[in-house]
C-alpha cells in the first residue's frame, strides 16, 4: 500500500466541559429538555421559554430561539415533546439534540453550548443527547478531504451540566463512541470509488496503524480466496483485540462490506441501483466498533472482527445463477440469484469463526452484521435493526440482551425467530447440491424474506452442526441492519455500534 499524502483521521468535534453558563467563548445555547428545567442556574432560561409559550403553544413541542441575558446571547430551546415510557425510548433526546444543533447552525451559531438534560425519563438521556448533537455535527469524509477548510461545522462544542465531573465522564465516553461511529460513517457513506475494497483497506490500515491494541490482517491473494474463501473474492480485513485480565467473553463479528451492489449478472433494474454504495454498512460497523474498543480498552473481553469487502459487479469474472460452489465448510451451494451476494461474502468467514470457536475461544458469541434484505425494511420500518438467534444464542438470551441494550442508547432492535421453514426453503432440491443460495425474487416479495438468509448462513457455514443438541453448541446471531443503517443520501447512522457497546462493553472499562 503506497504512502498517502495526508493522514486519514476520523471526524472529531472539539469538545470541553463548561463550568459556567456565563462563559464568553460561546455564541448560542442549546437546551434539550423533556420538561422546562427547575434547576436554579437555568431559572432565567426557563422564564424566557415560558414567555414564548404564552404567545405560541407550539414552542412546547417545536422549540424556539430567544434572546437571553448571557454572553451567548441566543437560546435555542429544543424540547423532546411528550414522552410515553410505554412506547418511547431514548431517541427522543438524541433527535431533539440533533434538531437543536441544526437550528443553531442555521441561526449562525459557530460555538454552541449544549445544556444536558437532567430531568430525565431515561437513565442515559444525557449521553444520548450529546451523541445526538455530535451526529448532527458530522462532516462526510469526502467533503473533509476535498474542502479541508470546512472539515468542521463549528469552532467548538461546550457541554454544561450541574455536575462538571459527571460531564467530564460523559464527554469522554461520548468521544470514544463518536470516533467509532465516525469511522463507520466514513466507510459506509463514502462513494463507490472513495470506499472501494482497496481504499477501505487503505482507510482501515491508517486508522489502526501504530495501535498496539488492535491486530490487523489483510487478505487479498486470489489463490488464498480460492482455497479458503471460495464463496468470496475481494478483500478481507481481520481485526482483533484482547483486553486485560482473564477473558470471560469473546465477541466475533462478521460484517458485509459490499462497496457497490449492481446486482451482479442478475442486474438491478428500474432505478433501484441508486444508493447501493451503502451496502457496506455492516462491515463499516465492525470497523467502527473495533475503533470504540481500541479507545475504551475494555477488560476481560476479546473481540474479533472480519470485514468482507467486495464489489458486486457485472463482467466476465462475475458469478452467475446456476453455478455450484463448494463453501469453506464443504457445503455445496447452488447460486439462485447473484443479487444475494452479501450472504455469500460472509458465509466462509462465518465458517472460519466457527472453526476458531471449536479450537477453544472462551465464551464465544458469533454475529453477522449486514444490510441484507429489503424485507427487513418492510417488516420493522426505518430505524430498526433486526436480531435473530440460533438455538444456543436464544437459550442464552442474546436477542433480548441486545434489544434492551439498544433501547437504553436509542439504537433499537426488533427480534425475529429463525424457523424450520427457513431451513427447508434453502435445502436444494437438485441431486448433489446441499444448499440453495436464494430464490429469484426480491426478498421483499419472498415470504420470511429476512429470516431465510440467516438459515442460509447457518447451513452454508456448517453452524447447523452446532445447535442445542450438539456436543459443541455455538451461540450465533444474525443482525439485519438494512432498515437502521441510514438511507442514501442521508448520512449513515453507524447502527448498531451503540447497542453493541451497551450490551457487551459497558462496565468493562
Amino acid at each position: 500500500m503506497s504512502q498517502l499524502p495526508y493522514e486519514i483521521l476520523p471526524h472529531i468535534v472539539p469538545m470541553k466541559t463548561v463550568k459556567s453558563l456565563n462563559d464568553s467563548d460561546y455564541d448560542g445555547m442549546v437546551l434539550v429538555s423533556h420538561t422546562l428545567p427547575s434547576h436554579l442556574e437555568l431559572g432565567s432560561l426557563k422564564a424566557e421559554v415560558e414567555k414564548a409559550i404564552k404567545i405560541d403553544k407550539s414552542v412546547e413541542t417545536d422549540g424556539c430561539i430567544r434572546e437571553v441575558n448571557f454572553p451567548a446571547q441566543r437560546l435555542i430551546y429544543s424540547p423532546t415533546g411528550p414522552i410515553n415510557r410505554d412506547y418511547d425510548d431514548a431517541r427522543s433526546y438524541s433527535e431533539a439534540a440533533a434538531k437543536g444543533i441544526k437550528r443553531a447552525l442555521k441561526a449562525g451559531v459557530t460555538s454552541p453550548l449544549l445544556i444536558l438534560p437532567f430531568e430525565r425519563k431515561f437513565v442515559h438521556a444525557d449521553l444520548v443527547t450529546l451523541l445526538g448533537a455530535l451526529e448532527a455535527l458530522y462532516v462526510p469524509i469526502q467533503f473533509r478531504e476535498d474542502v479541508p477548510e470546512k472539515n468542521s461545522k463549528i469552532k467548538q462544542l461546550g457541554v454544561w451540566g450541574p455536575d462538571p465531573s459527571a460531564v467530564n465522564t460523559i464527554i469522554s465516553l461520548a468521544l470514544a463512541l463518536e470516533i467509532g461511529r465516525s469511522v463507520a460513517r466514513d466507510i459506509g457513506g463514502g462513494d463507490p470509488e472513495r470506499m472501494s475494497p482497496p481504499r477501505v483497506e487503505e482507510y482501515v490500515t491508517n486508522i489502526f496503524k501504530n495501535n498496539p491494541h488492535i491486530k490487523l490482517q489483510v487478505i487479498k491473494d486470489v489463490e488464498v480466496f480460492k482455497k479458503e474463501y471460495p464463496l468470496h473474492n475481494g478483500r478481507i480485513l481481520m481485526l482483533e483485540y484482547e483486553g486485560e485480565g482473564p477473558i470471560d467473553c469473546t465477541l466475533m463479528l462478521v460484517g458485509k462490506g459490499v462497496t457497490y451492489d449492481t446486482g451482479g449478472a442478475d442486474i438491478k433494474a428500474g432505478g433501484v441501483m441508486a444508493g447501493m454504495s451503502r451496502d457496506k454498512c455492516g462491515a463499516a460497523a465492525v470497523a467502527g466498533f473495533l475503533k470504540v474498543v481500541s479507545e475504551l480498552k475494555p477488560k476481560r473481553i476479546k473481540v474479533i472482527g472480519a470485514m468482507a469487502m467486495v464489489r458486486n459487479s457485472v463482467g466476465e469474472e462475475c458469478y452467475v445463477s446456476d453455478e455450484i460452489i463448494a463453501s469453506r465448510s464443504k457445503v455445496r451451494v447452488r447460486v439462485g440469484n447473484t443479487d444475494a451476494e452479501g450472504r455469500m461474502a460472509m458465509a466462509d468467514l462465518l465458517c472460519q469463526m466457527k472453526e476458531k470457536v471449536v479450537s477453544g475461544e472462551i465464551n464465544p458469541h458469533i454475529m453477522t452484521l449486514a444490510t441484507l434484505t429489503g424485507h427487513a425494511c418492510l417488516t420493522v420500518g426505518t430505524g430498526y435493526s433486526i436480531v435473530m438467534d440460533n438455538g444456543p444464542a436464544r437459550e442464552n438470551g442474546q436477542s433480548k440482551l441486545l434489544q434492551e441494550a439498544g433501547s437504553i442508547l436509542g439504537d433499537p432492535f426488533e427480534i425475529s425467530t429463525i424457523r424450520r421453514e427457513d431451513f427447508n426453503f434453502h435445502k436444494d432440491k437438485g441431486e448433489g447440491v446441499d444448499v440453495l443460495q436464494c430464490n429469484n425474487m426480491p426478498s421483499s416479495r419472498t415470504p420470511r424474506g429476512h429470516q431465510g438468509p440467516a438459515a442460509f448462513l447457518i447451513l452454508s457455514s456448517g453452524l447447523d452442526k452446532h445447535g442445542l443438541d450438539s456436543s459443541v453448541p455455538i451461540k450465533y446471531s444474525h443482525l439485519d441492519i438494512a432498515a437502521s443503517a441510514g438511507d442514501y443520501p442521508d448520512e449513515p447512522t453507524a447502527s448498531p455500534i451503540l447497542a453493541l457497546y451497551a450490551a457487551y462493553l459497558e462496565g468493562r472499562h
